[in-house]
C-alpha cells in the first residue's frame, strides 16, 4: 500500500510539473508564431528602434514602450528594493513578537489589494499631489515609479524575510562569539548569507513592476514618447498591449502581439541576468 501510494503521489506530481512545462511551452509557440513574422514584415530594426507608433499609417515602433517599461520598473526597484529588504530585516532581526502580528497582516494585505485600487489611489491621491507640487500634468513617469515601489513590496518582503528566517541561527551565534554587535551580525553576516533569496525576491519584484498593466495605464499618461524626466508622461509594453488589443486587426493586431514577444524576451533576459549574478555571488 505505501509504495502504490508513492507511485501515485509521483505521477501526479511529474503531471503537475508537466502541466506547468506545457503551458509555458503552448504561451511561447503563440506568441513567437504569431509575433515573429510581423516583426520580420515591419522590419526588426524599425520595430525596436523606431520612436514612433501609427497603425494608421503602418507605422510600429516601440522603442518609447520599451523605453518607459524600463525606467518605470528601475524607478519601481529604486524605490521598493531598499524599503522592503529593511522592513523584511526588521521583521526576522529585530521586532518585537507584538509588532510582528502587527504587521505581517499589514504585508499580507498589500499583497492582496487589486492592482485597479493602487492606480484609483494614485489617480486620486499621488498625481494631484505631484501636478500641485511640481506644476505639471501629474500622470508621470514618477507616478508609475512610485506605484509599482509600493506594490513590489510585499513580495520582496515577504521572500526576503522567508530567507533571512532560513539562516541557520548558528551564523548568527557564531557572529556574536567573534566580538560582533547585533546590528553588525545581522548585516555582515545574516543579510549575505540570505543573498540568493532575497535576489529572488528582487527578480520577482521585477517581474510584479515590468508586467504591470492596470495601475499603469491609470497614471502613467500614456504618452508614446521618450520621457526626458520623471514628470513626463509615458507607455510601457503592457499598457500599449492593453489599450489597442480591442479594436486592432491585422497587422495592427499582429504588431501587438509582437510587443509582447518583446516583453517576453525582457523578462527572460532579465531573469537569466539575476540568475548569472545569483551564481557568481555564490562563488
Amino acid at each position: 500500500m505505501k509504495s502504490i501510494k508513492e507511485t501515485v503521489a509521483k505521477v501526479l506530481f511529474t503531471a503537475a510539473a508537466g502541466v506547468s512545462i506545457l503551458a509555458v511551452a503552448l504561451i511561447c509557440v503563440f506568441l513567437f508564431a504569431s509575433g515573429v513574422p510581423a516583426i520580420a514584415e515591419i522590419g526588426p530594426l524599425e520595430f525596436l528602434t523606431g520612436t514612433v507608433w501609427k497603425p494608421g499609417s503602418d507605422i510600429y515602433g516601440i522603442l518609447p514602450m520599451i523605453l518607459g517599461s524600463i525606467y518605470a520598473t528601475l524607478g519601481a526597484l529604486v524605490i521598493g528594493v531598499p524599503i522592503g529588504l529593511f522592513c523584511a530585516v526588521y521583521l526576522s532581526r529585530f521586532a518585537s513578537p507584538r509588532v510582528k502580528r502587527l504587521l505581517t497582516p499589514g504585508v499580507e494585505l498589500l499583497a492582496g489589494i487589486p492592482s485597479v485600487i493602487y492606480g484609483f489611489f494614485g489617480l486620486v491621491v499621488l498625481v494631484p499631489l505631484i501636478r500641485q507640487v511640481f506644476h505639471v500634468q501629474g500622470m508621470s513617469l514618477l507616478a508609475a515609479s512610485i506605484i509599482l515601489g509600493v506594490m513590489i513590496l510585499p513580495t520582496i518582503i515577504t521572500v526576503a524575510r522567508n530567507s533571512l528566517d532560513a539562516v541557520p541561527e548558528s551564523y548568527y551565534e557564531g557572529a556574536l562569539a567573534l566580538g560582533a554587535d547585533h546590528e553588525r551580525s545581522v548585516f555582515r553576516v545574516l543579510v549575505p548569507a540570505a543573498g540568493s533569496g532575497i535576489m529572488a525576491g528582487v527578480v520577482l519584484g521585477v517581474g510584479r513592476a515590468i508586467g504591470e498593466t492596470m495601475a499603469v495605464v491609470m497614471i502613467a499618461g500614456n504618452q508614446v514618447q521618450i520621457p526626458n524626466s520623471l514628470l513626463d508622461g509615458v507607455r510601457t509594453l503592457t499598457t500599449n498591449i492593453v489599450m489597442e488589443m480591442g479594436y486592432a486587426a491585422d497587422l495592427h493586431r499582429d504588431a501587438l502581439i509582437a510587443t509582447a514577444v518583446v516583453l517576453f524576451v525582457f523578462v527572460l533576459v532579465i531573469n537569466l541576468v539575476f540568475a548569472a549574478l545569483n551564481a557568481r555571488s555564490k562563488k
